[in-house]
């Protein structure tokens, strides 16, 4: 597709407009100094920001400027994505990230948008740049990448705090073939890592009703499976009624999981369908684009696009595209001669006002009023209040379509039928409120097994109402929930760090009926007799002293690299992708190729550690060596060792590790990261862990105090109201003071 490269400002330009940008005029100054003075930040002795203004507005200045002390370069750097300048900082190697965030990400129709927002979310934006830009004001030491000055729009662009967006989903180097890529370029955003490198992407919540618990009051589980240090753990309170603490994605204003005094949300990633695609039939005519919907020929329109990247010199060239767009969605890719238009949610005022507006909420009647925005697209809530209700939701906004077409396949965008058809009614969907069973959880498998027994039927809804079907991780909490009674906040949290792995109890014993089918005189017989006694009498728990955790986990990564491609293409449970791997391994793999798997495993474990018996503690690592967002690690340098596993084999404790660049140890960069167990008494308390710690400056005494406990599932007591602060103030200050 038509594209140019053209050069533009210089390095020195550049510099100049960072440095102007960080002077900024003396009233414009002059009014981020009065606003901070309403705002109070006090630090507690975990590093964790509790901040006050008097004002919706203020807290938002002050939260967003605590966020920047913490880790300014993630703020920057998750805007840079989401506006798609990444290339601007990164070079070339961005092109196409940030073409694929443009698509649909307009900075002219941003503040478009912006002036059409409601004058309350335009105060919360307002607020929030100026936050920002106080902080940089009065940071001249801090050098941003590109983002010198914040303005208000921008806030639009980031409006929802999951990890990896809808847009995501878009394959880089199939929109970069399709826009004009050279084939060198393609194949290496086509190159992935091993599949056993790629944690499971999700979280675990649960929600328990009074009758189960021993204070009579409702507990809710909040523990997110991200990238490490994704969020930032704080609290924001104000004269006008705000009182939340929580997770908040680097950059945002709002809490995206966490409670105040009155109810608690956890997000977890969905299996909805909510991001089609469709096969467009393009017809050329006169010169001109059309594509074919029903009888009729339509326009495909167009957009130019200008992304800006920065070259090795650093001087800054510009590389420019034409973007094409049906009423489906933008074209990101071609197949079989078609081109394929991506459908997805893009309402960044109804997104951020939800963002917002649930942290407010008292009961789960208000929070289902603020669902009617229907602006949540990517995760399920797990819910709970002060009143003793406990709720699983399904996200709000979930087109309405023909259940005739596979829409996890491009349908046929020219037949009229394959259309979203509006958005589904919430009464409609495979929620669960209150059941008899008194529980709800979800580890971001399907709706249907959310309460046990009380959980929604699959016959009872649309097939796009889930893609990923059942997990082991699904399995091990029904396990662990089912039956179970006198729940404490301590007890859950002991449940949620159970060491069971349902995935190698099935695994396992068809290894073992594949040894024992051997011939006598078969070379595995011997050298892997070993191996296979030690595994025989495993219980399939965790531990930092297991070796047997160790075996199995080598054991199971080099499975999974064998046969993960053919497993996704094998058709085997074509609506449940979580579950397809496992199925494969036991019913399509031979014996032959999982037992060399295992031999495959002792000789690594030998080559590396000098024994295949090395307990999991001393090959399974946390460390944390600088904030680089990109992780590296360094066998030579200290660490400290996790007991738990990937949640691949359904340990809730998520811990996703593998082998870096010139490592032989596993060192962890995903999964468990905020965790959080919170009782709705009389008066909310909870305890809380994050990865690490809350700074980001490796000097900091914040940057790694909580890895300890993080490790051993010891959650701290999390100070929620002042009276708990005696005793654990660090500091007390307005923002720039």
């Amino acid at each position: 597709m038509n594209n140019t490269t053209r050069i533009a400002l210089p390095i020195l330009g550049l510099f100049s407009f960072i440095v102007s940008a960080q002077t900024p005029a003396t009233a414009e100054r002059a009014r981020w100094e009065r606003e901070a003075q309403a705002i109070t930040i006090t630090r507690d002795d975990w590093g964790i920001a509790h901040v006050h203004g008097k004002t919706d507005a203020d807290a938002v200045f002050g939260a967003i400027y605590a966020q920047a002390e913490d880790d300014f370069n993630r703020i920057e750097s998750n805007y840079l994505t989401s506006l798609g300048w990444t290339a601007q900082a990164e070079g070339q190697s961005g092109i196409w990230q940030d073409l694929r965030q443009q698509l649909w990400i307009d900075p002219a129709q941003l503040k478009k948008l912006y002036s059409q927002s409601p004058k309350w979310l335009q105060k919360l934006m307002t607020a929030w740049a100026d936050g920002l830009n106080w902080y940089l004001a009065t940071h001249p030491d801090v050098r941003p990448k590109v983002m010198a000055h914040f303005e208000p729009w921008m806030a639009l662009s980031f409006t929802e705090g999951s990890i990896g967006g809808d847009i995501e989903r878009v394959e880089s180097a199939d929109l970069a073939k399709f826009y004009g890529a050279d084939p060198a370029t393609t194949l290496a955003l086509a190159q992935n890592d091993p599949p056993s490198w790629a944690e499971p992407t999700g979280s675990n919540g649960i929600a328990i009703a009074p009758k189960l618990t021993a204070g009579g009051h409702a507990l809710l589980w909040i523990n997110p499976h991200t990238s490490f240090y994704f969020r930032s753990e704080l609290q924001m309170t104000s004269d006008e009624g705000l009182d939340v603490y929580g997770a908040s994605t680097w950059g945002q204003f709002f809490i995206y999981q966490g409670f105040n005094p009155h109810v608690g949300w956890m997000h977890t990633s969905t299996g909805v369908d909510a991001v089609d695609e469709f096969a467009e039939t393009i017809v050329k005519r006169d010169g001109k684009l059309f594509y074919r919907y029903d009888q009729e020929l339509r326009p495909v329109a167009s957009r130019e696009i200008a992304i800006r990247y920065r070259k090795d010199d650093g001087s800054m060239a510009e590389r420019s595209f034409t973007a094409y767009f049906t009423h489906h969605g933008p074209i990101v890719r071609s197949d079989n001669g078609k081109w394929i238009a991506e459908a997805l949610m893009n309402t960044p005022i109804p997104a951020l006002e939800q963002s917002w507006l649930r942290t407010k909420t008292h009961d789960l009647a208000s929070y289902m009023k603020v669902a009617e925005l229907k602006a949540n697209s990517s995760n399920n809530t797990l819910f709970a209040d002060d009143k003793g209700e406990i709720a699983f939701l399904m996200p709000q906004f979930v087109p309405k379509r023909d259940d005739r077409f596979d829409y996890t396949h491009p349908v046929d965008g020219s037949d009229p039928a394959t259309d979203w058809q509006g958005l589904t009614l919430l009464k409609d969907m495979p929620n669960v409120v209150d059941p008899p069973n008194g529980w709800v959880m979800n580890t971001n498998d399907w709706p249907y097994s959310a309460a046990g027994e009380y959980s929604p039927k699959p016959k009872d809804f649309p097939k796009y109402m889930d893609t990923f079907g059942e997990n082991p991780r699904g399995a091990h909490a029904t396990r662990v929930l089912a039956g179970a009674k006198d729940f404490t906040k301590e007890s859950l949290i002991a449940a949620a760090f159970d060491s069971y792995q349902p995935a190698f109890a099935r695994l396992l014993p068809v290894l073992l009926k594949d040894y024992d089918a051997l011939p006598a005189n078969d070379p595995l017989k011997v050298r892997l007799a070993g191996p296979i006694a030690l595994l025989r009498g495993w219980d399939y728990r965790w531990g930092s002293a297991s070796m047997a955790t160790s075996l199995a986990v080598f054991w199971g990564d080099a499975v999974w690299n064998d046969i993960f491609d053919r497993a996704q293409a094998s058709g085997l449970d074509p609506q449940a992708s979580n579950q397809r791997p496992f199925d494969y391994i036991v019913e399509k793999m031979d014996s032959h190729s999982r037992l060399d798997a295992l031999a495959k495993a002792v000789d690594r474990l030998q080559t590396d550690f000098g024994s295949w018996g090395t307990s999991w503690g001393e090959i399974n690592r946390f460390q944390r060596l600088d904030d680089a967002i990109a992780p590296h690690f360094d066998d030579a340098q200290p660490s400290m060792p996790v007991p738990f596993v990937s949640a691949r084999w359904g340990s809730l404790a998520s811990f996703g590790a593998h082998r870096w660049p010139g490592t032989k140890r596993y060192y962890g960069s995903s999964g468990n990261s905020f965790l959080a167990a919170v009782e709705f008494g009389p008066q909310v308390s909870a305890r809380a862990v994050s990865a690490g710690g809350e700074s980001g400056d490796p000097h900091s005494k914040h940057f790694a105090d909580q890895a300890e406990r993080y490790a051993s599932g010891n959650l701290r007591t999390v100070y929620f109201r002042p009276e708990q602060w005696q005793g654990h103030v660090e500091r007390e200050y307005h923002p720039g003071r």
